[in-house]
Protein backbone atom coordinates (compact mmCIF):
# COMPACT_ATOMS: atom_id res chain seq x y z
CA UNK A 1 0.00 0.00 0.00
CA UNK A 2 1.58 3.35 -0.78
CA UNK A 3 1.80 6.38 1.53
CA UNK A 4 -0.32 9.42 0.43
CA UNK A 5 2.75 10.95 -0.49
CA UNK A 6 3.40 8.25 -3.03
CA UNK A 7 0.09 8.19 -3.93
CA UNK A 8 -0.34 11.54 -4.98
CA UNK A 9 3.08 11.16 -6.96
CA UNK A 10 2.24 8.11 -8.75
CA UNK A 11 -1.59 10.11 -10.04
CA UNK A 12 0.40 13.07 -10.95
CA UNK A 13 2.98 11.50 -12.77
CA UNK A 14 0.70 9.83 -14.96
CA UNK A 15 -1.71 12.96 -15.39
CA UNK A 16 0.68 14.85 -16.49
CA UNK A 17 1.85 12.68 -19.26
CA UNK A 18 -1.58 11.63 -20.58
CA UNK A 19 -4.30 14.23 -19.67
CA UNK A 20 -7.71 13.68 -21.10
CA UNK A 21 -8.42 16.40 -23.17
CA UNK A 22 -11.70 17.65 -22.63
CA UNK A 23 -13.93 21.03 -23.46
CA UNK A 24 -15.12 21.62 -19.79
CA UNK A 25 -11.29 21.54 -19.23
CA UNK A 26 -10.33 24.21 -20.62
CA UNK A 27 -9.28 27.57 -19.03
CA UNK A 28 -12.60 29.53 -20.15
CA UNK A 29 -15.13 26.45 -19.69
CA UNK A 30 -13.39 25.76 -16.03
CA UNK A 31 -14.01 29.22 -15.12
CA UNK A 32 -17.84 28.96 -16.21
CA UNK A 33 -20.03 27.22 -13.51
CA UNK A 34 -23.01 26.76 -15.85
CA UNK A 35 -20.49 25.01 -18.47
CA UNK A 36 -19.13 22.82 -15.84
CA UNK A 37 -22.67 21.90 -14.14
CA UNK A 38 -23.92 21.14 -18.11
CA UNK A 39 -20.70 18.89 -18.36
CA UNK A 40 -21.82 16.88 -14.92
CA UNK A 41 -25.34 16.58 -15.47
CA UNK A 42 -24.72 15.45 -19.11
CA UNK A 43 -21.63 13.10 -17.56
CA UNK A 44 -24.37 11.33 -15.46
CA UNK A 45 -24.32 8.02 -16.28
CA UNK A 46 -22.84 8.69 -19.74
CA UNK A 47 -19.34 8.12 -21.01
CA UNK A 48 -17.19 10.55 -21.79
CA UNK A 49 -16.43 9.82 -25.59
CA UNK A 50 -20.41 10.13 -26.12
CA UNK A 51 -20.63 13.89 -24.19
CA UNK A 52 -17.88 15.74 -25.72
CA UNK A 53 -20.02 16.43 -29.02
CA UNK A 54 -23.46 17.13 -27.14
CA UNK A 55 -21.96 19.49 -25.09
CA UNK A 56 -20.03 21.69 -27.66
CA UNK A 57 -23.53 21.82 -29.43
CA UNK A 58 -25.64 22.54 -26.58
CA UNK A 59 -23.46 25.21 -24.79
CA UNK A 60 -23.48 26.60 -28.58
CA UNK A 61 -27.63 26.80 -28.35
CA UNK A 62 -27.80 27.83 -24.48
CA UNK A 63 -25.28 29.55 -23.58
CA UNK A 64 -26.20 30.72 -20.40
CA UNK A 65 -28.80 30.24 -17.74
CA UNK A 66 -30.90 32.82 -19.22
CA UNK A 67 -30.97 31.45 -22.91
CA UNK A 68 -31.78 27.59 -21.26
CA UNK A 69 -34.59 28.86 -19.12
CA UNK A 70 -35.73 30.82 -21.97
CA UNK A 71 -35.60 27.96 -24.48
CA UNK A 72 -38.78 25.80 -25.34
CA UNK A 73 -38.57 22.49 -24.35
CA UNK A 74 -38.81 20.77 -27.33
CA UNK A 75 -35.63 22.70 -28.41
CA UNK A 76 -33.50 21.82 -25.49
CA UNK A 77 -34.83 17.99 -25.90
CA UNK A 78 -33.94 17.87 -29.82
CA UNK A 79 -30.39 19.42 -28.63
CA UNK A 80 -30.57 16.68 -26.05
CA UNK A 81 -31.34 13.46 -28.65
CA UNK A 82 -29.00 10.64 -28.46
CA UNK A 83 -27.58 11.79 -25.30
CA UNK A 84 -29.80 9.27 -23.98
CA UNK A 85 -31.62 10.23 -20.19
CA UNK A 86 -33.98 12.75 -21.45
CA UNK A 87 -35.47 13.44 -17.76
CA UNK A 88 -31.33 15.04 -17.36
CA UNK A 89 -32.44 17.81 -20.14
CA UNK A 90 -35.65 18.77 -18.23
CA UNK A 91 -33.70 18.75 -14.99
CA UNK A 92 -31.03 21.29 -16.50
CA UNK A 93 -33.86 23.59 -17.77
CA UNK A 94 -35.61 23.41 -14.54
CA UNK A 95 -32.65 24.26 -12.60
CA UNK A 96 -31.75 26.90 -15.20
CA UNK A 97 -34.81 28.82 -14.19
CA UNK A 98 -35.02 27.84 -10.47
CA UNK A 99 -31.15 29.94 -10.37
CA UNK A 100 -32.70 32.71 -12.49
CA UNK A 101 -35.42 32.89 -10.11
CA UNK A 102 -33.66 32.26 -6.93
CA UNK A 103 -29.90 33.27 -7.38
CA UNK A 104 -30.39 36.30 -10.08
CA UNK A 105 -28.93 33.77 -12.61
CA UNK A 106 -25.37 33.02 -10.56
CA UNK A 107 -25.10 28.96 -9.06
CA UNK A 108 -24.28 28.55 -5.86
CA UNK A 109 -21.06 27.74 -4.88
CA UNK A 110 -21.79 25.91 -0.65
CA UNK A 111 -23.01 22.33 -1.44
CA UNK A 112 -26.29 22.66 0.68
CA UNK A 113 -27.92 25.39 -1.87
CA UNK A 114 -26.41 22.86 -4.63
CA UNK A 115 -27.57 19.54 -3.15
CA UNK A 116 -31.41 20.22 -3.70
CA UNK A 117 -31.45 21.73 -7.03
CA UNK A 118 -33.15 19.97 -9.23
CA UNK A 119 -31.37 16.77 -11.16
CA UNK A 120 -28.54 17.95 -8.80
CA UNK A 121 -27.22 14.75 -6.19
CA UNK A 122 -24.53 14.43 -3.66
CA UNK A 123 -21.73 13.82 -6.27
CA UNK A 124 -22.61 15.71 -8.58
CA UNK A 125 -23.10 18.90 -6.15
CA UNK A 126 -19.67 17.92 -4.67
CA UNK A 127 -18.22 17.48 -8.54
CA UNK A 128 -19.49 20.79 -9.07
CA UNK A 129 -17.75 22.60 -6.21
CA UNK A 130 -14.68 20.79 -7.20
CA UNK A 131 -14.42 21.71 -10.60
CA UNK A 132 -16.47 25.19 -11.11
CA UNK A 133 -14.90 26.53 -7.67
CA UNK A 134 -11.96 24.86 -7.26
CA UNK A 135 -13.26 23.27 -3.23
CA UNK A 136 -11.51 20.46 -1.75
CA UNK A 137 -14.60 18.75 -1.67
CA UNK A 138 -15.23 14.85 -1.05
CA UNK A 139 -17.08 12.87 -3.37
CA UNK A 140 -16.58 9.01 -5.48
CA UNK A 141 -17.70 8.15 -8.42
CA UNK A 142 -16.51 5.33 -11.30
CA UNK A 143 -13.04 6.11 -11.89
CA UNK A 144 -12.50 7.43 -8.51
CA UNK A 145 -13.79 4.24 -6.97
CA UNK A 146 -11.99 2.14 -9.41
CA UNK A 147 -8.11 3.95 -8.77
CA UNK A 148 -8.50 3.56 -4.54
CA UNK A 149 -9.81 0.54 -4.65
CA UNK A 150 -6.58 -0.78 -7.11
CA UNK A 151 -3.89 0.95 -4.69
CA UNK A 152 -5.72 0.31 -1.02
CA UNK A 153 -7.91 -2.39 -1.02
CA UNK A 154 -6.22 -5.54 -2.49
CA UNK A 155 -7.76 -8.90 -1.32
CA UNK A 156 -5.27 -8.78 1.83
CA UNK A 157 -5.76 -5.54 3.04
CA UNK A 158 -10.01 -5.83 2.45
CA UNK A 159 -9.58 -9.07 4.86
CA UNK A 160 -7.71 -7.10 7.14
CA UNK A 161 -9.73 -3.77 6.97
CA UNK A 162 -13.60 -4.77 6.76
CA UNK A 163 -13.24 -7.91 8.99
CA UNK A 164 -15.36 -6.69 11.19
CA UNK A 165 -17.97 -5.64 8.50
CA UNK A 166 -17.51 -9.04 6.66
CA UNK A 167 -21.15 -10.46 6.62
CA UNK A 168 -22.59 -6.74 5.95
CA UNK A 169 -20.94 -6.00 2.98
CA UNK A 170 -19.82 -9.37 1.87
CA UNK A 171 -16.28 -8.67 1.46
CA UNK A 172 -17.00 -5.65 -0.75
CA UNK A 173 -15.31 -2.36 -0.38
CA UNK A 174 -17.58 0.57 0.47
CA UNK A 175 -17.91 3.91 -0.68
CA UNK A 176 -17.55 5.00 2.96
CA UNK A 177 -13.76 3.48 3.26
CA UNK A 178 -12.88 5.14 0.47
CA UNK A 179 -14.17 8.48 1.47
CA UNK A 180 -11.48 8.10 4.42
CA UNK A 181 -8.62 7.61 1.61
CA UNK A 182 -9.53 9.96 -0.21
CA UNK A 183 -10.17 13.14 2.15
CA UNK A 184 -6.53 11.80 3.73
CA UNK A 185 -5.11 11.88 0.01
CA UNK A 186 -6.56 14.75 -1.71
CA UNK A 187 -4.53 17.62 -3.25
CA UNK A 188 -6.24 20.66 -0.68
CA UNK A 189 -4.61 23.24 -2.71
CA UNK A 190 -5.89 22.17 -6.82
CA UNK A 191 -8.45 19.88 -5.80
CA UNK A 192 -9.62 20.61 -9.40
CA UNK A 193 -6.98 19.28 -11.48
CA UNK A 194 -6.59 16.29 -8.60
CA UNK A 195 -10.15 15.19 -9.55
CA UNK A 196 -8.70 15.20 -13.25
CA UNK A 197 -6.12 13.08 -12.17
CA UNK A 198 -7.82 10.91 -10.28
CA UNK A 199 -10.16 10.61 -13.20
CA UNK A 200 -8.41 9.93 -16.20
CA UNK A 201 -5.77 8.02 -14.16
CA UNK A 202 -9.42 5.33 -12.83
CA UNK A 203 -10.07 5.78 -16.80
CA UNK A 204 -6.84 4.54 -17.79
CA UNK A 205 -7.37 1.02 -15.33
CA UNK A 206 -10.87 0.74 -16.92
CA UNK A 207 -9.57 0.53 -20.37
CA UNK A 208 -6.73 -1.73 -19.22
CA UNK A 209 -9.87 -4.21 -17.28
CA UNK A 210 -11.80 -3.77 -20.92
CA UNK A 211 -8.08 -5.31 -22.30
CA UNK A 212 -8.67 -7.87 -20.52
CA UNK A 213 -11.69 -8.82 -21.15
CA UNK A 214 -11.24 -8.36 -24.59
CA UNK A 215 -8.12 -10.44 -24.57
CA UNK A 216 -10.34 -13.28 -23.28
CA UNK A 217 -12.47 -12.82 -25.81
CA UNK A 218 -9.38 -13.51 -28.61
CA UNK A 219 -7.95 -9.79 -28.33
CA UNK A 220 -4.88 -8.59 -28.82
CA UNK A 221 -4.11 -6.20 -25.74
CA UNK A 222 -1.67 -6.95 -23.91
CA UNK A 223 -1.87 -4.73 -20.75
CA UNK A 224 -4.53 -6.31 -18.90
CA UNK A 225 -6.17 -6.01 -15.36
CA UNK A 226 -9.21 -7.25 -13.41
CA UNK A 227 -11.20 -4.18 -12.80
CA UNK A 228 -11.54 -3.44 -9.68
CA UNK A 229 -14.73 -2.17 -9.27
CA UNK A 230 -15.93 -5.83 -9.33
CA UNK A 231 -14.66 -5.52 -5.52
CA UNK A 232 -17.34 -2.56 -4.77
CA UNK A 233 -20.20 -3.05 -2.94
CA UNK A 234 -21.88 -0.70 -5.30
CA UNK A 235 -20.74 -2.35 -8.49
CA UNK A 236 -23.63 -2.76 -10.40
CA UNK A 237 -24.14 -4.02 -14.07
CA UNK A 238 -26.33 -1.60 -16.44
CA UNK A 239 -28.99 -3.34 -17.48
CA UNK A 240 -29.84 -3.79 -21.30
CA UNK A 241 -31.12 -0.86 -23.37
CA UNK A 242 -32.25 -2.31 -26.22
CA UNK A 243 -35.96 -3.31 -25.61
CA UNK A 244 -35.85 -1.39 -22.16
CA UNK A 245 -38.66 1.15 -21.54
CA UNK A 246 -35.63 3.70 -21.95
CA UNK A 247 -35.70 2.62 -25.57
CA UNK A 248 -39.42 2.82 -25.91
CA UNK A 249 -39.36 6.08 -23.87
CA UNK A 250 -37.03 7.56 -26.08
CA UNK A 251 -38.26 6.35 -29.56
CA UNK A 252 -41.85 7.79 -28.38
CA UNK A 253 -39.99 11.64 -27.91
CA UNK A 254 -38.52 11.09 -31.37
CA UNK A 255 -41.37 11.03 -33.03
CA UNK A 256 -42.67 13.45 -30.96
CA UNK A 257 -40.10 15.84 -32.03
CA UNK A 258 -41.09 15.02 -35.40
CA UNK A 259 -44.84 15.62 -35.39
CA UNK A 260 -46.79 17.94 -33.11
CA UNK A 261 -49.27 14.90 -31.61
CA UNK A 262 -49.31 11.06 -32.22
CA UNK A 263 -51.85 7.95 -31.54
CA UNK A 264 -51.33 6.26 -27.97
CA UNK A 265 -53.16 3.27 -29.63
CA UNK A 266 -50.49 1.26 -30.24
CA UNK A 267 -48.21 2.67 -27.08
CA UNK A 268 -47.91 1.03 -23.57
CA UNK A 269 -50.25 2.59 -21.12
CA UNK A 270 -47.39 2.57 -18.28
CA UNK A 271 -44.93 4.31 -20.81
CA UNK A 272 -47.54 7.32 -21.55
CA UNK A 273 -48.01 7.49 -17.34
CA UNK A 274 -44.59 7.72 -17.20
CA UNK A 275 -43.93 10.57 -19.74
CA UNK A 276 -46.81 12.73 -18.17
CA UNK A 277 -45.52 11.99 -14.87
CA UNK A 278 -42.00 13.10 -15.62
CA UNK A 279 -43.55 16.20 -16.93
CA UNK A 280 -42.53 15.60 -20.77
CA UNK A 281 -45.70 15.35 -22.31
CA UNK A 282 -49.43 15.88 -22.41
CA UNK A 283 -51.86 13.80 -23.23
CA UNK A 284 -55.82 14.70 -24.41
CA UNK A 285 -57.90 11.87 -25.23
CA UNK A 286 -55.97 9.58 -27.47
CA UNK A 287 -53.56 11.60 -28.33
CA UNK A 288 -50.12 13.14 -26.97
CA UNK A 289 -47.83 15.98 -27.46
CA UNK A 290 -44.36 17.60 -26.03
CA UNK A 291 -45.05 19.74 -23.00
CA UNK A 292 -44.67 23.49 -24.91
CA UNK A 293 -44.57 21.73 -27.99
Amino acid sequence: MPTSIQFQKIIWTYYRAHPRPMPWRRARDRRDPYRILVSEIMLQQTQVARVVGFYEKFIKLFPDFGTLAQAKTPDVLRAWQGLGYNRRALALQKLAKEVLEKYSGRLPRDAASLIVLPGVGPYTAGAIRAFAFNEPEIFIETNIRRVFIHFFFSSAQMAAQNKKNTKKTGGKVTDEAIRRYIERTIDRKNPREWYWALMDYGAMLGEAARGKNDRKNGGKTSTAIENPNRRSAHYVRQSKFVGSDREIRGKILRELLAKPKISTKTLPARIVDGLVKDGFILQKGRYIKLVGG
